[in-house]
């Protein structure tokens, strides 16, 4: 059985399909998908100014490896101040050579300030975190370097907007966004990084990882609570939870039921 739409796979069929993704995707029906894959992204790059949009989730993971077999090796990565310690090192350790580091900066003193934004409930909210994090820094990146497009490993099965009919578009704001694994199925991202032998950071290893995916700590989905919240990010690092205590009350009251 294929999974479906992310927001309905728990993660433990994430897990199976990572564990048998040679009985759901071969060698070969991965290496024809690639090739599509190169061709498409360099009939959107020739002659342009591209480059692409790394997060160092599973997707960008893969659309890296593609833009660069397709000849587009400029990148950029959006964080902020609020991500998980051993997520930042490991962007360090494994972000691409070209890649260009946008940090904006929203800390736990801003936190503090907009606690509605502490453990989305919603997709609504979650999108919220990508808007003034990932898309204000590609913003940010596409002007300053002049490009013409802007290439996003976004996928329908995740319920990504790609495009109208087609897996290209331009906002509002003037930025050219091309999706080139926009028909990908959550299979076909799990077997290239299976046959390529990609390494993935620690957020898959941990709760819930898959579902998740990569984020800045406040913005984890699907904790159920604020509490419950604080407990997941407590398990995965302590220190994140004992400095925001010192700032936000709903930290605080955790860990005062822990040290209880």
């Amino acid at each position: 059985m294929s999974l479906g739409r992310k927001q309905s796979i728990d993660n433990s069929a994430w897990l199976e399909a990572v564990a048998t993704i040679e009985d759901a995707v071969s060698r070969e029906e991965l290496d024809a998908l690639t090739a599509a894959a190169v061709a498409d992204i360099k009939a959107h790059t020739e002659g342009k100014a591209a480059a692409y949009a790394w997060s160092a989730g599973k997707d960008s993971i893969v659309l890296g490896k593609l833009c660069e077999a397709a000849g587009v090796t400029d990148c950029m990565i959006g964080v902020c101040d609020l991500e998980y310690p051993a997520f930042a090192a490991w962007i360090e350790e494994h972000k691409p050579a070209g890649c260009e580091v946008i940090n904006t900066h929203q800390d736990i003193d801003w936190l503090a300030k907009h606690q509605e934004m502490l453990f989305p409930k919603d997709s609504a909210a979650a999108g919220r975190w990508f808007s003034i994090v990932q898309h204000r820094a590609q913003r940010e990146y596409f002007k300053a370097h002049e490009l013409d497009v802007i290439i996003l490993g976004r996928r329908r099965a995740d319920g990504n907007y790609v495009g109208r009919n087609s897996n290209i578009y331009t906002d509002g704001k003037g930025v050219t966004r091309f999706s080139p694994l926009a028909a990908w199925k959550h299979e076909h991202i799990l077997a290239y990084i299976h046959y390529h032998q990609l390494p993935l950071p620690p957020i898959y290893g941990w709760k819930n990882g898959y579902l998740c995916g990569t984020h800045p700590w406040p913005a984890r989905q699907w904790t159920g609570s604020i509490e419950n919240g604080w407990r997941e990010v407590y398990d995965i690092d302590p220190s994140i939870v004992l400095a925001a205590a010192e700032k936000i009350d709903s930290a605080r009251a955790f860990l005062k039921g822990v040290q209880a």
